[in-house]
């Protein structure tokens, strides 16, 4: 294990991730996925599902949920953990829909990280919520 490979490592990464995310700055997010990163949505929804490779993830899943978007979307960490090359982060999103509609929902996100890139998430939310809201993807 390398110094880049460490949990500690891995949670500093994640933490400056989120630090830019709740200022709505998604950039750092995209920059550390590596190009095979895997997205997952755990549950039973027109949401759940798993998206493979860094511009499917992008151009199938990212793109069209930030176009229903009309402000900035942030995402505040409340809880870190990180265990061998794990992390789970606890946050919770806050945007307006062009509706109108509020949609802040709660995420637990399990990333996977390697060589210090995001390899893969699982991510648990309300896919009702997000249905609701946001329709099917």
């Amino acid at each position: 294990m390398t110094d880049i490979d460490t949990p500690t490592a891995n949670k500093a990464l994640l933490q400056s991730i989120y630090a830019a995310l709740a200022d709505g700055d998604g950039a750092p997010f995209v920059a550390a996925m590596d190009e095979d990163f895997s997205w997952t949505i755990a549950g039973v929804s027109p949401w759940s599902r798993c998206w493979a490779g860094r511009d499917v993830v992008r151009g199938q899943l990212l793109q069209p949920l930030f176009q229903r978007f009309a402000t900035r979307y942030r995402s505040r960490a409340q809880r870190f953990i990180a265990e061998g090359d794990h992390v789970v982060v606890q946050c919770q999103g806050e945007v307006q829909t062009h509706a109108g509609e509020a949609y802040n929902n709660h995420y637990c996100m399990v990333f996977r990280l390697q060589a210090g890139r995001l390899k893969e998430v699982t991510e648990y939310m309300d896919t009702d919520l997000a249905c609701r809201v946001l329709g099917s993807p």
